[in-house]
């Protein structure tokens, strides 16, 4: 499995508590490491996934014993790989992620994919034709450096309430 890791130029956003939304791809732009995802490179992986059910993961850290939360909705346009979904409140992970996000410390995306297609550049790095995507993670390290990630407070008020009902509901089963 290979990685890459991008902070959305558009900005990732998180809104109604624990939706969250943004580009974990951008097409044309070359990363860290010399690739460039071009145009149309997730549409067949995305193709296969419907049709086996199946759906692109959202993962910690490419951690695939953390899940944080569901992709609802992933697809190309014309600008990248859009991806729209809930982060759960239920899971600690998931709260602390944006908690990470809401203080500056969590900015990024990243693409966990097996190459199917690449094109070799002659000054080093690919052109990247064609991805089998797996999931996309929330980061620390994009490979994507001029991408923007920003943080709705709705987001932290939620996991924030959450945490405190959960803290409050410990406490009186210990009083109990």
């Amino acid at each position: 499995m290979e990685y890459k890791f991008c902070k959305p130029e558009t900005g990732l956003t998180l809104s109604d508590g624990q939706s969250i939304a943004g580009y974990a791809s951008v097409f044309g732009l070359r990363d860290k490491g010399g690739d460039t995802v071009l145009p149309g490179a997730y549409a067949a992986s995305l193709q296969r996934l419907a049709a086996r059910g199946d759906h692109v993961r959202m993962l910690w850290q490419h951690d695939p014993a953390q899940p944080i939360g569901i992709w609802d909705q992933v697809f190309e346009d014309a600008h990248g790989l859009f991806v729209k979904g809930r982060l759960l409140p239920d899971v600690a992970r998931a709260r602390e992620a944006g908690a990470l996000v809401q203080a500056g410390a969590l900015d990024g995306l990243s693409i966990g994919y097996r190459t199917v297609r690449a094109q070799a550049l002659a000054t080093g790095g690919r052109n990247l034709v064609e991805l089998d995507l797996w999931e996309v993670s929330l980061v620390t390290f994009p490979m994507q450096t001029q991408a923007r990630l920003s943080a709705k407070s709705d987001l932290l008020a939620g996991l924030h309430a959450a945490t405190a009902s959960m803290r409050d509901a410990r406490a009186s089963v210990a009083r109990l």
